[in-house]
């Protein structure tokens, strides 16, 4: 099930969310955020996991972590299979050994059909979609990203939003990311993970321990 929201900031809707009924609904599953650069998944992850009283964890810093390098680094010297290799088992350990949390992904993550197998066992997903020119807006502000260094960023940009579009609308939950305070999107996720755990009655989970 996808369910589209178009952020408002007037939307008090998260108001009347009962946090507590949310927190038990979810259990021990993690709320994975997929999407392009530039989205804003660690943002609106972090802020996130506290409004739900949960951890927080950024999939590229664990990466880092786990190899002892940055991602542009191992892309340097390992290549992007090495990486997408290590990512894949990285984002399993987590989901497996650390859940509930709230799990901001890298870009790339959710192509890997293994992965999105594993997030839609273990998890919750919810795709931040963001139009190319905010994207590139957001993304030329930071000079870390492996995939830009190309003649054309823009257009290497918009090429990978065109591929990876019709997979990232695979996930559970859309949420549809402008140039607007974070507190707006966390407000957006919120409510809609209310509304698809409500509608789901029946649907598989563990409590909350």
């Amino acid at each position: 099930m996808t369910i589209v929201e178009t952020l408002d900031p007037q939307n008090s809707e998260e108001t009347r969310v009962d946090r507590d009924a949310l927190r038990a609904a979810i259990g021990n599953r993690a709320i994975v955020l997929v999407g392009m650069m530039g989205s804003g998944k660690s943002a609106v992850g972090r802020r996130l996991a506290t409004k739900l009283g949960l951890p927080f964890v950024d999939a590229d810093t664990e990466i880092e972590t786990a190899a002892g390098m940055t991602i542009p680094e191992i892309f340097a010297q390992r290549g992007e299979a090495d990486f997408r290799n290590g990512e894949r088992r990285v984002i399993s350990r987590i989901l497996v050994t650390r859940a509930p949390l709230v799990l901001a992904t890298g870009g790339g993550a959710y192509m890997n059909a293994e992965t999105r197998a594993r997030i839609a066992d273990l998890g919750i997903s919810i795709w931040l979609k963001a139009e190319p020119d905010v994207l590139m807006r957001r993304v030329r502000k930071r000079s870390n990203r492996p995939l830009l260094q190309t003649a054309n960023p823009e257009e290497t940009l918009r090429a990978m939003l065109g591929e990876r579009e019709p997979i990232y609308a695979l996930a559970e939950l859309t949420l549809v990311s402008r140039d607007e305070p974070i507190d707006v999107v966390v407000t957006a996720a919120i409510a809609a993970l209310d509304r698809l755990l409500r509608d789901t009655p029946d649907r598989d989970r563990k409590p909350a321990p």
